[in-house]
Parts: C-alpha cells; sequence; structure tokens
C-alpha cells in the first residue's frame, strides 16, 4: 500500500457490496478527523458491535441527505443512521440539532473509511478517538479499556464519560474496578442470553444452559475449537477483517461462536410449537431466503459477500446479527454486541476473551492507518490484562506452544 504523501489526502466511505460510496479530499493539516466512541447500550445493539466510532463527515452532505438508495433507521427522535439495505454496512448518521425541516448534521461510522496508508515521519492517523461516551451503559467498561490511546499524540488519553460528553462525571481510570469483575474462571449459569438487535426485529436467545450441558465432561479433543477446556466459555477475540469492518461499520470486530442448535426464537416472537431455529448453515439460508419464511426469523436478511459466506443482518436498523459459510455447518459468528449478558458489554461470564493476542486478519490493516490503531489495541489490551491479573487464554497458549515447537 503505497503511502499518500500530498497536502490533501481523500477519504472514501462505502458499504461493502460496493453499491454506495462517497468521496471527498481532506487536507492533511486538517487530520486526523476527531471521532467520538459510543458505547451506549442502543449502539451496540445498531451495529453488533461493542461500539461505534463516528466522525463529522468533511465532505458535501447534499447528495447523501437525498440519497433514494440509502436505508434509513429512526434511531431516536433526533438520530437516524443511514445504511446500506443490501449489505447492512453503517454509513453515516444524521443529527437534528436544528429546528423542523433543518438538515442534520452528518457524521461517518469511521469503519465505512478506507484505510488509507498517510506516510510521513508523523504517524498521523486519519481517525483520532478523543472521548467515549455513554461507558456507564457496558457495566464493565466494554472496549473502552483497551481504546484509551487517541492516536494523536498532542490530544493524550481519550476521556471516558459515563454518559454523554460533558453530561455528569467522567469515567475514573480504574473504573471499573477488578473486583467487580468475573475472573477468567467464573462462568454464568444462565440459561438463556438474549441475542437481538435494537428494533427487536431479530429476537433470538444463545441456549447458554444446553451449551454448557452439552461440553460438560468432554475431553479437549472432542470439544469444539472454540469452546473453553476448563470452563466451556465461547471464545472471544479481535478481528481486522475488511468485510467484516465494513458489514459492521467499525474498525475492530469483535466476534464469538454458538452452533446453531443452542440458538432458539424468542419466547416473545410467538408460538413455540412450530419448527426449531435452523440447525445448519445450509438449513439457515434457505430458511431465510424462503419466500414463505417462518415469520419468527422477523427481519432476518443475509447477503452473501462471496459465494460459501453468508452474512446475517437486520433489514430495519442495520445489525449485523451471524456470520456463517458453507464449510462450518454447525456453527456461526455471532457479534457480540447483541448480547444481553448480566455482566456487562464484553459478557465475560459466557465469553473467555483473548486479550492481548495477536488479531485475526490482521493483513488485512497491514500498511495502513488502522495498521497504528491495531498496535495499540493490543498492547492496551495487554497490559490491561496484566495489571488486572487475568490470565492469557487457552487458545493464545496453544498458538504459542505451537509457535515455539515450530521454532526449534
Amino acid at each position: 500500500m503505497a503511502p499518500e504523501t500530498s497536502e490533501s489526502v481523500e477519504i472514501t466511505a462505502r458499504c461493502l457490496c460496493g453499491a454506495h460510496s462517497f468521496t471527498t479530499s481532506v487536507p492533511r493539516s486538517d487530520l486526523p478527523l476527531k471521532a467520538s466512541a459510543c458505547h451506549c447500550t442502543s449502539c451496540r445493539h445498531t451495529t453488533g458491535a461493542l461500539h461505534t466510532t463516528d466522525a463529522p463527515w468533511p465532505g458535501p452532505a447534499d447528495a447523501i441527505r437525498r440519497s433514494t438508495t440509502l436505508s434509513r433507521y429512526v434511531f431516536g427522535a433526533r438520530v437516524h443512521v443511514l445504511f446500506c439495505g443490501t449489505c447492512s454496512t453503517p454509513l453515516f448518521f444524521e443529527e437534528f440539532r436544528a429546528g423542523p425541516g433543518e438538515p442534520g448534521e452528518l457524521g461517518v461510522f469511521t469503519g465505512a473509511l478506507g484505510n488509507n496508508a498517510l506516510g510521513g515521519d508523523d504517524g498521523k492517523r486519519l481517525v483520532s478517538v478523543v472521548d467515549h461516551i455513554f461507558v456507564g451503559d457496558t457495566i464493565d467498561g466494554g472496549a473502552s479499556v483497551w481504546l484509551r490511546e487517541t492516536g494523536d499524540g498532542a490530544a493524550g488519553r481519550a476521556t471516558r464519560w459515563f454518559g454523554g460528553r460533558g453530561e455528569g462525571e467522567e469515567v475514573p481510570e480504574a473504573w471499573p474496578p477488578v473486583s467487580s469483575l468475573p475472573g477468567a474462571d467464573v462462568r454464568s449459569e444462565v440459561a438463556d442470553v438474549p441475542v437481538r438487535c435494537r428494533c427487536r426485529g431479530v429476537d433470538l436467545v444463545f441456549r447458554h444452559g444446553e451449551h454448557l450441558a452439552e461440553f460438560e465432561g468432554m475431553s479437549r479433543a472432542e470439544l469444539p475449537w472454540f469452546v473453553d477446556p476448563v470452563t466451556h466459555k465461547t471464545f472471544a477475540g479481535f478481528e481486522g477483517c475488511d468485510s467484516c469492518r465494513l458489514s459492521l461499520g467499525a474498525d475492530v470486530i469483535h466476534w464469538t461462536f454458538v452452533m446453531l442448535r443452542h440458538l432458539a426464537f424468542s419466547e416473545g416472537t410467538g408460538r413455540q410449537d412450530l419448527p426449531a431455529f435452523p440447525r445448519t448453515a445450509a438449513d439457515l439460508n434457505a430458511a431465510v431466503s424462503a419466500q414463505n419464511r417462518d415469520p419468527r426469523l422477523g427481519t432476518l436478511s443475509l447477503y452473501a459477500s462471496s459465494p460459501d459466506v453468508q452474512r446475517y443482518f437486520c433489514s430495519r436498523c442495520s445489525a449485523t446479527v451471524f456470520y456463517a459459510c458453507d464449510d462450518r455447518q454447525d456453527y456461526v459468528d455471532v457479534a457480540i454486541g447483541l448480547l444481553d449478558a448480566p455482566d456487562g458489554a464484553r459478557a465475560e461470564s459466557i465469553l473467555s476473551w483473548s486479550f492481548g493476542s495477536t488479531p485475526s486478519w490482521l493483513q488485512d490493516v497491514a500498511g495502513g492507518w488502522r495498521d497504528g490503531l491495531f498496535t495499540d489495541i493490543v498492547k492496551e489490551a495487554e497490559k490491561w490484562r496484566v495489571e488486572r491479573g487475568y490470565p492469557k487464554n487457552w487458545r493464545r497458549v496453544e498458538l504459542e506452544e505451537a509457535e515455539k515447537k515450530t521454532e526449534k
């Protein structure tokens, strides 16, 4: 990826399927774009990400506002989300601060922006996260605990707010206290964990109790690769995949993994004497694509980003729900932002996090401005893990031991 060295930088916001692309030029001196990370429950359930990161759109807004092909979700009385109805990418939000009938201010979801290689000796990034808002919603701090570096040396560490910017208290450096967080060996025995989008068009449950019962007593060799051999929590990690980034509109992606037989329709979606939730990726594809589909599927839609990959999302509010592919029929990736776990946004009582390990698909960020972002995140997550006294994830230990053997 060749670095850009001119006095202006061309930035593009685009969706995964390519139906929407908006480009503008920004003076290099105006970079990085000042962004805010929102950790509120609503943003997590509107995207599937652990948080959203938004910056003011620096280009013309009229063409975006007038677009007849962008889907629009009324997020709130003053905020609309503009997304691609084909592939789910959330591109912009429009915030109405002026009077009735006046156009709103446009912000861009930074995950929809390209991974420009800015070059230069200043290490400048395209985006700098200057603050975190509604961190209180997470209960456990969510992703804010490893996103403190702004990417702009002059700005220092990003400010965290329990509520909106400048509203109420700032989040203390040591919040949440380690004593309030579940240890790596502490497991929730909750039977069901809701998996739902913001608009509730997708309303499912992870049958956590069934998951634990099935895998209890199994050896490491018998367990699926994503199940912790001691606690039976499911793996949660960090990912830099370009396609997933565009799908969720987030710079960093966090998935966990669930057997399809451990997913079910919520009791609130109607009759439970109807067929169970699809048990294979092929059956899920067929069910969602059917002309006379099960109404309990609600607004669940799919986009085939490649011939063997299906990305499931809510067609009304844009939330990414699942990633599925043809060569693994019995389980799917589940967007962690949709989980409603009792202990907080990271759902540590049911997930086994690999803090500080090398993210997957790191090659997709190499050479661009996100390269530095991921370097900081890995460093911050590892520092936080060590300070907290949280052990290395079992998958990380296995991979590191395998690497040592190959080096001998």
